[in-house]
């Protein structure tokens, strides 16, 4: 955090310790439960005229475990991890207990998209999501006669 300050090179000063101090205190495991749980996971997208093509890394989950919205223009993908590995002994003590849970979520904000086509598969960790564009509306030219209002060019 402080360890960036140009001046106190080579001396140990009140301020310098008490940095370093702060430094240790703050980069310390003790504040890993206050981190946010919520992991993000690599994705890669392409665009082409028709679609938007989404690639989003998810090793492990099962379809099961994955979620996507789309709302208020907002597309999210979301896995959800929990998984508990127990080993015992022949006395069924537990000798070793891990657990992992953890959240992982990726939103992008996307419009003009057909909703209703957007299709989504998953095969060896690799969640491919194919999201349509809406089809562009044509816009009509509209000719601008000579003379009067267009009350009288209808009579």
């Amino acid at each position: 955090m402080f360890n960036l300050v140009p001046f106190g090179k080579g001396r140990e000063d009140a301020f310098g310790v008490l940095a370093k101090s702060l430094n240790e205190v703050f980069n310390d495991d003790f504040f890993a439960p206050i981190k946010s749980s919520t992991v993000v996971f690599r994705t890669d997208i392409r665009e082409s005229e028709q679609a938007y093509l989404i690639e989003a890394e998810l090793p492990g989950f099962k379809k099961e475990e994955i979620d996507i919205d789309y709302a208020n223009s907002y597309l999210t993908i979301k896995a959800l991890r929990k998984e508990e590995d127990t080993e015992e002994n022949q006395e069924h003590q537990i000798v070793r207990r891990e657990r992992r849970y953890g959240e992982y979520v990726r939103r992008f904000y996307v419009q003009d998209i057909s909703e209703e086509g957007i299709r989504a598969s998953l095969k060896d960790g690799l969640l491919t999501l194919e999201v349509p564009k809406r089809k562009k509306l044509q816009s009509k030219r509209i000719e601008i006669q000579d003379g009067g209002s267009a009350e009288s060019q209808q009579e």
